[in-house]
């Protein structure tokens, strides 16, 4: 199925004549117009553009895709006008569970764009971990929709009279202060970590447990410095030279200077994340949302994970 969000960048594309004026216009890093635009070749089957370092030429398909989408989306735009003008009310408030870093670093994205102002979805948000916002879901809960992370096989449960559609992996990345004067990107092994403070979550706790394990698979038995559940704090503490740490790519956006981010081979981590959501929510304006917010976590990285040379082991941390 074609995404309309990736006709819409189609259209900018054309009309701007690169994917870096594209970007600038829509809000994006031009290399998530280029995912898009490869994304959007991918689903029709059909070569758009003739890159070059400076412009994206468009070919005949691509042009004629344009005059088809225009029409497409102006129809789902006056689709969506209409339905909300029709069902407008407190009943057709979209009551959403969502985890704080989705809410801190995805979420502001999507309320930006104009494709959400065109969805006639009053939201209400409830802000929370997932197993608090799974039960608003139950039956006569406070939500409709919830956003929730698994990590790893971690246990987490829910109503089998929910629906579940996946939206987006976030990986894990091992970051450093950079203080300790190793290179962002930077290749190092799990034992070359050893002798290093570590800022971990909370024993007991679903993730800590799933990290744990995945540190003891590799033999690497980290010397604490910090509990700490929250990614926020983590961050500005790497920052402070406190400890080295393992924090998913969403909390890494908008980070504290003074943090490099290592590529370690044998630590390979990353939460999935869900919608789930009662019957009463699975209507076109919710799943029209989904993708849109879909769209970004694809978009919403640190950057390719660059590999440099690999770390020396050097005395000290």
């Amino acid at each position: 199925m074609v995404n309309p969000i990736h006709l819409r960048t189609l259209l900018e594309v054309i009309r701007h004549g690169s994917f870096s004026a594209a970007a600038t216009s829509l809000g994006y890093t031009a290399s998530a117009v280029s995912q898009q635009m490869s994304a959007l070749e991918r689903d029709t089957g059909a070569t758009l553009f003739t890159r070059s370092p400076r412009s994206a030429i468009p070919t005949d398909a691509a042009i004629a895709m344009s005059r088809h989408a225009s029409k497409v989306l102006t129809d789902i735009d006056a689709l969506l006008a209409s339905t909300a003008r029709a069902d407008a009310g407190p009943a057709h408030e979209l009551r959403l569970g969502i985890f704080p870093s989705l809410a801190t670093f995805a979420l502001p994205r999507l309320l930006r764009m104009p494709e959400w102002q065109r969805l006639g979805v009053s939201l209400r948000l409830f802000v929370g971990e997932p197993a608090h916002t799974i039960q608003g879901l139950r039956t006569g809960g406070d939500l409709d929709l919830a956003l929730v992370y698994q990590v790893g096989q971690a246990g987490l449960a829910w109503p089998s009279t929910l629906s579940r559609q996946w939206i987006g992996d976030d990986d894990f990345r091992v970051i450093l202060p950079a203080s300790w004067g190793i290179r962002s990107g930077a290749r190092v092994t799990a034992d070359q970590l050893a002798d290093m403070p570590w800022i971990m979550h909370h024993p007991g706790t679903a993730d800590a447990t799933v990290i744990e394990r995945l540190f003891a698979s590799c033999n690497l038995h980290p010397r604490i410095a910090a509990y700490c559940d929250d990614f926020n704090a983590t961050l500005e503490l790497t920052a402070a030279g406190l400890g080295a740490a393992l924090v998913p790519e969403l909390a890494m956006i908008s980070r504290p200077a003074g943090i490099v981010a290592l590529d370690v081979p044998e630590i390979r981590l990353a939460r999935s994340i869900f919608a789930l959501r009662t019957g009463d929510a699975d209507d076109a304006r919710v799943r029209l949302f989904m993708d849109q917010l879909a769209d970004i976590l694809r978009t919403q990285s640190i950057g390719p994970k660059h590999i440099e040379q690999p770390y020396a082991s050097t005395s000290g941390h």
